[in-house]
């Protein structure tokens, strides 16, 4: 193992070097052996003295650089009181590598270690992060970059990570319980009388008493889009404050990559960099078909690697707002350390609208606020009896399967007829002057993995209760629910709807996502996909990955009330072994 140390690192062929933080002693580590120590630190990011959860003393952890191809060993020894794990999210590897305790790993008891080794598959840029109850939230995570066998497709004299994550000096078991009894809690963005004078001057008093009356009816609020606001979290860009302004260098004319890792617990950001442009080359470490835009929406989990090329000799801000703009993270682009740049305003608050909500917009749709004392269940749309049973073929189902268990009190809302485009940029990003990327921009080099059209549909609804913050799949919490079986080598699809007003950034270990368009068409490879409010997508995943996985939303706190399943993928008798574990170049 080798290892570099505080500020301007360099490595490799190129003039360029990952920049890390300035202000505070970061790590690079290198090679194929790797030691990890999971522990304690003081911390000091808003002026309280805080205790976070660290790996090699660090927020975020060290930066690990593994080269594809090669077999990684990665000793991880756990020095907290409490039980804990890393997982390595995006990675292709055995079922007991991964990193989930309860499934395939027990989990790395305290004052113990465990072995992690696997072959790396793949390039590109990941992370890593805990899967134990909330030590995600302290501090436990940090970024990965695979290098590319034969080097980079879109080769750039700088490349630097650039990871977004969310600090709290609150106790993450706190807001939890908060979130339990007052799911509004931080949510300090609600409309205001003030804001009920202005609608009647823009839309007239009967359109504005007629919204708000629905918005009454639903119990709903159109401001509430992140669970966790500004008001209980620090944002952070590579483990450092917007006042800290991380920085990295470039000459003018130099291309420059960034790596964009959103390490955070529970939000969204939208990032963009004033006066550049940016190239769009890969996402989730799976490279795409370049495209230029002005702005992207980063969800929790996902990375996005980015091109630009400053033609003049300045500062620029990188500037990721959060989603409900409470809050912001930035960094500075310049040619010398001290540098920076103005900070642009946070965008106006955005609104959810009754086309976020599932009532018009881009498919007719329409949604239905569950009241459960008037349902009829005779009139539901239910699944098939078996529900791993399903729709098959080139196509995505055009029928709804409400499944059973979603006749429950724990359901506040149900879409009837899904936005199904991936078009949409999402709430608070559409018609604001800028281009916007959306997951029909983006596609991957030289096509899917595998050719062959799935052979049955699994439906899942993204199902919760916003007053009560209860969140499932299909109505039935993880401790409620039987997993999900998938046959050793089969080619399936999952389909998702979304029954929530929240996005939901959805993530299946071990095997990769295919996201298909509306017509069954494949688009790009994920790890982690969005789903937008009323939305239904479907994506085309290949079961070549036997074991125990899991299956969840990541939003740390959504997962913890319920948003999550068990996958078993399971030998079948006769069945090819159609592996996707190999080069994903």
């Amino acid at each position: 193992m080798q290892a570099a140390g505080a500020g301007l690192f360099v490595l490799g062929a190129n003039r360029g070097a990952d920049v890390w933080a300035q202000s505070q002693t970061q790590t690079v580590l290198t090679g194929s052996h790797f030691d990890l120590q999971i522990g304690e630190a003081p911390f000091n990011f808003t002026g309280q003295k805080r205790i976070g959860t660290v790996v090699n003393g660090q927020i975020p952890g060290p930066l690990l650089r593994w080269r594809e191809g090669d077999t990684v060993t990665l000793r991880v020894s756990n020095r907290l009181a409490a039980r804990s794990s890393i997982h390595w999210h995006g990675m292709i590897l055995p079922a007991d590598m991964d990193g989930v305790p309860g499934l395939s790993f027990a989990g790395i008891p305290s004052g113990g270690e465990y072995l992690y080794r696997f072959k790396v598959n793949q390039h590109g840029t990941y992370w890593y992060h805990a899967h134990s109850r909330f030590q995600e939230q302290t501090g436990l995570y940090g970024p990965i970059v695979i290098e590319r066998r034969g080097g980079e497709r879109f080769p750039t004299e700088r490349d630097y990570v650039v990871m977004l994550s969310d600090w709290t000096d609150l106790d993450p078991e706190r807001i939890f319980s908060v979130l339990k009894k007052h799911s509004d809690y931080y949510n300090f963005g609600r409309r205001t009388a003030g804001d009920f004078f202005a609608d009647v001057r823009k839309n007239g008093l009967s359109q504005t008493l007629a919204d708000r009356r629905m918005w009454g009816e639903m119990r709903m609020n159109p401001t509430d889009m992140l669970d966790v606001s500004g008001y209980a979290y620090t944002y952070l860009m590579n483990g450092v404050t917007p006042t800290g302004n991380w920085t990295g260098l470039f000459s003018r004319g130099e291309k420059v990559r960034l790596r964009f890792i959103n390490g955070s617990s529970m939000s969204f950001f939208d990032v963009r960099i004033p006066g550049l442009k940016l190239t769009v080359v890969a996402t989730d470490g799976v490279d795409v078909e370049p495209v230029s835009v002005d702005e992207f929406r980063i969800g929790a989990a996902e990375t996005y690697d980015v091109i630009v090329e400053p033609k003049d000799d300045r500062a620029y801000t990188i500037f990721a707002q959060a989603m409900d703009r409470s809050g912001y993270a930035r960094g500075t682009l310049a040619p010398s350390l001290g540098l920076e740049a103005e900070i642009p305003p946070l965008d106006p608050r955005p609104l959810l609208t009754m086309t976020d909500m599932g009532h018009g917009g881009h498919e007719s749709s329409s949604a239905t606020p569950m009241d459960h004392s008037q349902m009829d269940h005779s009139q539901m749309n239910h699944a098939p009896a078996d529900p791993h049973a399903g729709h098959g073929g080139g196509t995505p189902s055009t029928t709804l399967e409400h499944a059973p268990t979603e006749q429950t009190p724990l359901l506040d809302m149900q879409v009837n007829r899904p936005n199904i485009g991936l078009d949409d940029p999402g709430v608070g990003l559409r018609n604001n002057g800028r281009r916007v990327l959306t997951y029909a921009d983006l596609h991957t080099i030289g096509g899917p993995i595998d050719r062959r059209q799935p052979g049955r549909e699994i439906q899942l609804h993204l199902t919760g209760h916003m007053e009560r913050f209860v969140w499932s799949f299909n109505g039935q919490k993880f401790s409620e629910a039987k997993p999900l079986k998938f046959q050793l080598g089969e080619r399936l699809r999952i389909t998702l709807v979304n029954d929530s007003m929240m996005t939901h950034p959805i993530h299946l270990h071990g095997m990769w996502s295919e996201l298909e368009d509306a017509s069954g068409n494949f688009q790009v490879r994920k790890h982690t996909v969005n789903v937008q409010p009323a939305q239904k997508l479907s994506y085309a995943v290949t079961a070549d990955a036997l074991g125990r996985w899991a299956y969840h939303c990541h939003l740390l706190y959504h997962m913890e009330a319920g948003m999550f399943r068990e996958v078993h993928v399971e030998p079948a008798d006769g069945m090819a072994d159609h592996s996707g574990h190999g080069d994903h170049s």
